[in-house]
């Protein structure tokens, strides 16, 4: 089953149990889905991966409001972000750990290579390439700077 049925059936369940976080959550992401698969040049359906990168920038803004709303001190609202965060996640692959990172990193800038801070935007399309979603640009980012330096 494709990843957007499975969140059309959860948010459907979300509704039947009257969970309204997660209802408005998955709403949201529907509706991104939507409109990602109306933009023009998009095909019919969008893949799992595609999906999931909706996922990942939705939950790039959750943090990044959760932040404002603490350092504003409106705590309600915040947590409020954190909660719709923690339904999103649940959607994403395990991400990998520091050590998992880091061998990566190891590997790719080995494999290619890589020895100055030039090499840096190469080094890092190759890591993304084969994180697959489960490593955020600014950690892979600042590993392969620190590795690279």
């Amino acid at each position: 089953m494709a990843l957007a049925d499975t969140i059309q059936e959860d948010l459907v369940a979300a509704m039947k149990a009257g969970d309204d976080v997660k209802k408005t959550t998955l709403r949201a992401v529907l509706t991104a889905i939507k409109t990602a698969q109306s933009a023009e040049g998009a095909g019919d359906d969008l893949s799992d991966e595609a999906v999931q990168k909706l996922i990942a920038t939705e939950v790039k803004q959750r943090t990044e409001a959760a932040e404002i709303f603490a350092e504003a001190g409106e705590s309600g609202r915040e947590a409020i972000e954190v909660a719709e965060r923690a339904v999103l996640q649940s959607y994403l692959p395990e991400p990998l750990s520091a050590e998992e990172l880091e061998a990566i990193v190891a590997q790719v800038i080995s494999d290619g290579g890589y020895t100055t801070k030039k090499d840096m935007g190469t080094a890092i399309k190759e890591v993304m390439a084969k994180t697959a979603g489960r490593a955020d640009g600014k950690t892979v980012s600042g590993i392969v700077g620190k590795t690279l330096s």
